[in-house]
C-alpha cells in the first residue's frame, strides 16, 4: 500500500510539473516577441492618447462658444452637429468635460443633457430669483391698553414712510432722457422704473403682450420691448428710431 500511494503521489507531482516545465520553456525561447507586442501595445495607446488629446484642443472653442450661447445646457447631438464628428466622440468629449469641471448630466428623453455652471450664469441665475418673502408672523394677543398709548407713534411711523414712498416715487420718475444713458435699460433698472421684482421682468420679457403690460407699470406710461440681441429694453419710440 506504501508503494502504490508514493507511485500515485509521484505521478500528480509529475502532472503538474511538465506544464510548468513547457511554460517556462515557451516563455524563454519567445520572451522577445512577447516583449515586442508589449512595447507595441502600450506605443499604440500613447499614440491614441495624444491623438486624443490634440483632438480635445481643436474641438475646445468649440465647446466653450456652445456653453456661452446656450446658457450651460449642451447635448452630445449639439456638439456633434457643430464640429462635425461622430456621436460617440462627442458623448466622450463631454463626459470628459463634466468630470472635468463637474457638470450635472440630466437624462431628456433618453438623450443626456449636461449642464454646465459658469459665472456669468450662475449671476443671472441669482438675478431672476425671486427674493425671499417675509414669514407671516404669528397671531398674539392683543392689550387694548398698549394698543391705545402705541396708536400715535404708529400713526406718526406711517405718515413717515408715505413721505419716504412719495419721495422714492419722485426719485424714479425722472426724465426718461436721463435714465437712458446708453439709449436702454437692463433688467434691474427696467424693474426699479416700473417698480416690480426683477424676476417679474425676465418672466415677462418675451410675452406678447409685453409692451402693454410694460406701458401700463411705467410711471410715464411708455411702452417696453425686449432685444434678445442686446439683451437690454428700448423704449418703443426710441426703437423706431434706431431702425
Amino acid at each position: 500500500m506504501s508503494e502504490k500511494s508514493i507511485e500515485s503521489g509521484g505521478k500528480a507531482f509529475l502532472a503538474l510539473l511538465l506544464p510548468m516545465c513547457f511554460l517556462i520553456i515557451f516563455l524563454v525561447s519567445t520572451w522577445r516577441v512577447l516583449l515586442g507586442v508589449i512595447l507595441l501595445i502600450a506605443g499604440f495607446n500613447l499614440w491614441q492618447r495624444y491623438k486624443w488629446q490634440k483632438w480635445c484642443q481643436e474641438v475646445n472653442p468649440i465647446f466653450n462658444k456652445m456653453i456661452r450661447e446656450s446658457q450651460g445646457r449642451i447635448t452630445p447631438i449639439d456638439l456633434a452637429m457643430k464640429g462635425n464628428f461622430s456621436g460617440q466622440r462627442a458623448k466622450r468629449y463631454l463626459d470628459t468635460k463634466a468630470t472635468e469641471f463637474g457638470a450635472s448630466i440630466l437624462n431628456e428623453d433618453t438623450s443626456p443633457v449636461y449642464h454646465f455652471i459658469t459665472g456669468s450664469i450662475l449671476g443671472s441665475i441669482l438675478d431672476s430669483s425671486e427674493p425671499i418673502k417675509e414669514l407671516a408672523s404669528l397671531p398674539v394677543a392683543i392689550n387694548p391698553q398698549l394698543l391705545a398709548a402705541t396708536l400715535p407713534k404708529l400713526q406718526e411711523e406711517k405718515a413717515e414712510a408715505e413721505s419716504l414712498t412719495q419721495t422714492t416715487t419722485e426719485g424714479v420718475k425722472k426724465p426718461l432722457e436721463k435714465q437712458l444713458i446708453f439709449g436702454s435699460l437692463i433688467q434691474s433698472e427696467l424693474a426699479k422704473r416700473l417698480n416690480v421684482y426683477s424676476s417679474t421682468v425676465y418672466k415677462r420679457r418675451n410675452d406678447p403682450d409685453f409692451s402693454e403690460w410694460s406701458r401700463s407699470r411705467d410711471p410715464d406710461g411708455i411702452a417696453w420691448s425686449f432685444s434678445r440681441t442686446n439683451k437690454e429694453f428700448f423704449p418703443l419710440e426710441e426703437e423706431g428710431r434706431r431702425e
